[in-house]
């Protein structure tokens, strides 16, 4: 506390007088109490610990003295007395910097009310509108103190939530809870009122309370300070012994208001959380997905492909030349001289500007594969395989996901949030009524990773374009038009493998396709085992005539040569004969060779089965012998693929045993059946053209085109079948068996169209009369029923055989 030249008292400090927290008043003596007297944001410096201390730092103490502020209280109220002729002299000034304000205790002569010194010094203010100068557009106030101020120094700062608590007068005396209306006839004066809470009823909290929220900080800080301690009198809803309202700051916390927000509003909140998600990705993944799918396409990461690790690589085999093997398929030269025309023709198209399609057609194992990737586009070094089958194969929408993103390099792949997502869009789909869209289908997640793989892809053609480039000044479509040779080469194999699965695999990849070639971005290569891939890419590209390369099997004469070279290839790698003498090679010792033709007449020019041969003649079998142990393999694999188990339930063939024997005896016999021919059988009668697709894709046929491209002739899948074919007719017990399969299956047939030939003819005797117009249908249906009932005598004569033999044989 100090004294002032006009013999005032500025208490600095912040506890009330000798830090009893409050402020007494005696005789003739009143309260006023200022607001804006210092700024009211210097709070946030003051919650600091260091500020928080029991004097006011130095530096804030000089700098917020009343005479710098200029809002000094006591010398407007001097002034306001001289000029309103008020007899009140202010005599003791508290600061309350925390607050912004200070009290000022004054004394007066007695005779002129408080609520009228309150009113002058009110209307005063309003007059000269006293500002400070930290803020220029805000005023000072003033107002009567009519409790207790409790000054108090703690770590506690003002808010614009007042809790009113009510407490009694004196001790054992009972408070009374003031009504809203009452308390807003006490505060509303100090300020707007935003809202007033008041304790639930049925509340056991004691004392009393009641929440005020005021709409500006600075009211409710000078109602917390003029009201803090006022005794309600009776006449006013105190009670009768009076209600003390007791006031504190309290903080308007709303625990977990923001997690509340976001789940009590999901029709906006989850549309923008899958808005950022997509963002995000798009932002963030798609440019390290682009990346990762570059750098699978160049290889510039794997290290089998750098210069110095094939010089190394090299130099290491040649200095061990003794152990080095030779690869399985050296024996593939002698087919790739027989397609040469084949390879340059893939070749010559890769350099034209042609936006289709080239398609390299064959059946398994006749080398499709190895012909594209390692003669046509052996020096072309961006070139992409994206392999259907394991896509096509894989369960889930996530196993899909994760097999197309592993063949294209797409990276990092989450593909069990697809599961997620969906779950939670179901919930946010139940909880708002509409769909959020935060899942994605497998549809649109196959989408982004093949229109990753196009960014990347048109980055890598454009990446081959130079400033200094003739044609630098055309546009980038322009310039991937002009430079077909810059394109990099998307082979996509395993085309429509289990296509009767349907799904929209292929769909996807077919459209894909259609874009990289339109766009002049990519050339797309197909290799494909099914003849019926045009229906599928006509979709794709429906204007479009495709470049087509159809292999077939080899000719005798490049098959046996096929073999030779596969047995002479080894010879390298047999140890050296201790004499000295040369190695032999086995083409030329061997006496038994002289049986490759007729082998090979009956094995076929299958890659897949003269490389079986060969193996099977390196470990010393004769060619008659192995060409035997692989027709009786075949065989076997026939009656278990496409005999044995076709009727089980849980078998997803869509053919009989019956209709498969069928084929399987008629091209034994006859080598090649009529198309139209196997549909007129009774066996074939439902649903044959989709059985015979079904078995076509099953490998146990082949159906060759004919004028037009309609189905024209079936033969067997592999040539190795045609003798695997007849080697199983051959068993007496196996055919009877089947045979006698057949025959109950027709006999089955012919019953049933005896059955409703005697069902009409049944309701035609029933009619009252008879007109000759009937007679023409009875006759038919007599016929009818005549030509099946001798069908069906016919067929159990010939069951009697086959079930004799079947009682006889073993």
């Amino acid at each position: 506390m100090r004294c002032g030249p006009s013999g005032k008292r500025f208490v600095s400090l912040e506890a009330g007088e000798h830090k009893t927290g409050h402020i007494s008043a005696g005789p003739n003596e009143g309260i006023l109490f200022f607001d804006n007297v210092f700024p009211l944001k210097l709070q946030k410096l003051l919650r600091f610990s260091v500020l928080s201390n029991e004097q006011t730092p130095g530096f804030l103490n000089r700098l917020l003295t009343l005479q710098v502020t200029g809002t000094d209280p006591s010398k407007f109220i001097e002034r306001a007395s001289r000029e309103k002729n008020l007899s009140i002299k202010p005599i003791e000034t508290v600061s309350r910097v925390k607050e912004g304000g200070a009290f000022v205790k004054f004394t007066h002569e007695g005779n002129i009310p408080m609520n009228e010194i309150e009113q002058v010094l009110q209307t005063y203010v309003q007059e000269n509108q006293v500002k400070p100068w930290w803020n220029p557009f805000t005023k000072m106030h003033v107002s009567l103190v009519r409790g207790r101020p409790w000054v108090e120094d703690l770590f506690r700062f003002p808010t614009s939530r007042v809790k009113v608590e009510f407490i009694p007068s004196e001790p054992g005396a009972e408070a009374v809870e003031l009504s809203q209306e009452q308390l807003y006839a006490h505060f509303r004066p100090y300020g707007k009122l935003g809202d007033i809470v008041v304790q639930a009823p049925d509340s056991k909290i004691v004392p009393r309370y009641a929440y005020l929220d005021y709409a500006r900080k600075p009211d409710a800080i000078m109602a917390k300070n003029c009201l803090h301690g006022f005794l309600v009198a009776e006449t006013e809803g105190g009670g009768k012994k009076g209600t003390v309202l007791r006031l504190g700051y309290e903080e308007r916390i709303k625990a977990h208001w923001i997690r509340d927000w976001l789940f009590n509003h999901p029709r906006v909140v989850i549309p923008i959380l899958a808005a950022l998600i997509a963002t995000i990705t798009v932002a963030v993944f798609d440019p390290v997905r682009t990346w990762f799918i570059k750098e699978h396409i160049t290889r510039s990461l794997h290290f089998q492909d750098n210069k110095i690790y094939k010089w190394i690589k090299g130099y290491a085999s040649n200095i061990l030349s003794r152990y080095r093997h030779h690869k399985d398929d050296v024996g593939m030269e002698a087919v790739w001289d027989d397609r040469k025309g084949n390879i340059e023709q893939i070749q010559t198209w890769l350099m034209e500007t042609a936006d289709t399609f080239i398609i390299v057609q064959g059946p398994r194992g006749s080398g499709k594969r190895e012909l594209v990737l390692d003669q046509a586009l052996k020096n072309k070094k961006n070139k992409i395989v994206v392999d259907c089958k394991p896509i096509q194969e894989a369960r889930g929408d996530s196993a899909t996901i994760n097999a197309a993103a592993q063949e294209v390099g797409y990276r990092p792949i989450f593909s069990w949030m697809n599961s997620i997502s969906g779950m939670i869009d179901m919930a946010a789909q139940g909880a708002t009524g509409v769909k959020t869209g935060f899942s994605e289908t497998l549809d649109s997640q196959l989408n982004k990773i093949w229109n990753n793989t196009t960014t990347a892809l048109r980055q890598i053609a454009l990446g081959a374009r130079h400033k200094d480039d003739k044609d630098a000044n055309i546009g980038d479509d322009e310039w991937l038009e002009a430079h077909p040779e810059r394109r990099p080469v998307v082979v996509i194999d395993n085309f429509l493998h289990k296509s009767q699965e349907g799904g929209i695999v292929y769909d996807k990849i077919a459209e894909w396709a259609a874009r990289l070639t339109t766009a002049n971005i990519a050339h797309v290569i197909f290799l494909t085992n099914d003849v019926s891939f045009s229906k599928s890419l006509s979709k794709a590209l429906p204007d479009r005539v495709f470049r087509q390369i159809s292999l077939s099997d080899c000719s005798p004469e490049v098959a046996k040569k096929f073999v030779i070279t596969h047995l002479d290839a080894d010879v390298d790698d047999d140890p050296p004969h201790k004499d000295g003498s040369p190695k032999e090679l086995p083409s030329k010792t061997r006496d038994d060779l002289a049986e490759l033709d007729t082998c090979i007449d009956l094995l076929g020019g299958r890659l897949t089965d003269l490389e079986f041969l060969a193996r099977r003649i390196k470990t010393g079998e004769t060619p008659t012998k192995a060409v035997k142990e692989i027709i009786d393999q075949s065989a076997s694999e026939i009656l278990k693929m496409y005999i044995f188990g076709t009727d089980d339930s849980d078998s997803a063939r869509r053919w009989t045993s019956e209709q498969a024997w069928l084929l399987i005896k008629e091209l034994a016999t006859k080598g090649s059946l009529k198309y139209n021919e196997v549909l007129l059988s009774d066996t074939y009668k439902t649903g044959g053209e989709s059985v015979l697709r079904a078995l076509e894709q099953a490998e146990l046929i082949s159906i060759m085109s004919g004028p037009n491209g309609r189905p024209a002739s079936i033969k067997p899948g592999k040539p190795v079948y045609h003798p695997a074919f007849k080697r199983l007719t051959e068993d007496r017990v196996l055919k009877s068996k089947l045979d006698l399969a057949i025959l109950t299956d027709l006999v089955k047939i012919e019953s049933a169209t005896i059955e409703k030939c005697e069902s009409e003819l049944l309701l035609l005797s029933k009619l009252r009369s008879q007109p000759a117009q009937m007679m023409g249908r009875v006759q038919y249906l007599l016929a009818k029923l005549a030509t099946s009932q001798e069908k069906v005598e016919r067929y159990e004569g010939e069951g009697k055989g086959l079930k004799k033999i079947l009682g006889e044989e073993f």
